[in-house]
C-alpha cells in the first residue's frame, strides 16, 4: 500500500535526494500554484520594484534586496529558491528547483538561462510512472552566467566566475575562472590583467 505524504513531507523527501513520484497530486497542484504566481510576477513588469519583490517573496524561499527578473520567469515550485542581493536575470529564465537552488550576491544571468535540479529515472517503466530524483545547485557571489546556459543538477559554481554563452554545465566550476563549452570546462583564470580601469 502506498503511503501518502503531504507537500511539506514530499519537499523534504526530495531535498534528501530520494527517488520521488513527480506525478503526485500534491506536486502537480504545487506546480500549478507556481504557474499562477509567476504569471502574476511577469504581468507586474513596469510596476514599482517593491510591488514586484512582494510577489517574489510569496513565490520564493528567500530573496535579498534588488532582485529582478525580466519577463518571462518560470520556476517549478519556487519554495526551494534562495537568492541574495542585487540579482538580475535577463529574459526567459527557468529554474526547476526540486533539489534546491542557492544564488549568492551580485549575480547576473543572460537571457534564457536554465537551472535544472531534477532528473528523470533511467529505467523507462520507472520514468513513465513519475520516478525522479533531485540534487541542489549552488551559485556563488559575483557570478556572471552568459546567454543560453544550461546548469544541470548537483552543480556548484564558485565566486566571481564567468560562464560563457551556450554552455552546458554538468560538473562543478571553481571560483575566479572563465569557463565555457559543452560540456562546460575551465578556459582560464580571471587575473588582475582583466581589469580595464573602469570607474562609474
Amino acid at each position: 500500500m502506498e503511503i501518502r505524504m503531504n507537500l511539506e513531507a514530499q519537499r523534504q523527501f526530495i531535498l534528501n535526494g530520494n527517488m520521488y513520484n513527480d506525478l503526485s497530486d500534491e506536486l502537480v497542484e504545487a506546480r500549478e500554484k507556481t504557474v499562477f504566481l509567476t504569471n502574476e510576477y511577469n504581468a507586474s513588469f513596469g510596476k514599482p520594484a517593491e510591488e514586484r519583490e512582494a510577489i517574489l517573496k510569496k513565490l520564493l524561499k528567500s530573496i535579498g534586496k534588488g532582485v529582478h527578473f525580466e519577463p518571462n520567469f518560470r520556476c517549478e515550485f519556487g519554495y526551494n529558491i534562495s537568492i541574495g542581493n542585487n540579482f538580475y536575470a535577463n529574459f526567459d529564465c527557468i529554474m526547476l528547483d526540486g533539489g534546491g537552488i542557492e544564488i549568492g550576491d551580485n549575480v547576473l544571468f543572460g537571457p534564457r538561462v536554465g537551472i535544472y535540479t531534477s532528473n528523470h529515472a533511467m529505467d523507462a517503466w520507472e520514468r513513465t510512472h513519475g520516478a525522479c530524483y533531485a540534487k541542489p545547485v549552488r551559485i556563488g557571489n559575483n557570478v556572471w552566467v552568459g546567454a543560453g546556459v544550461h546548469i544541470n543538477q548537483g552543480v556548484t559554481i564558485g565566486d566571481n566566475t564567468i560562464i560563457g554563452s551556450g554552455s552546458v554545465i554538468t560538473k562543478d566550476i571553481p571560483a575566479n575562472v572563465v569557463a565555457a563549452g559543452v560540456p562546460c570546462k575551465v578556459i582560464r583564470e580571471i587575473t588582475e590583467a582583466d581589469k580595464t580601469g573602469y570607474r562609474p
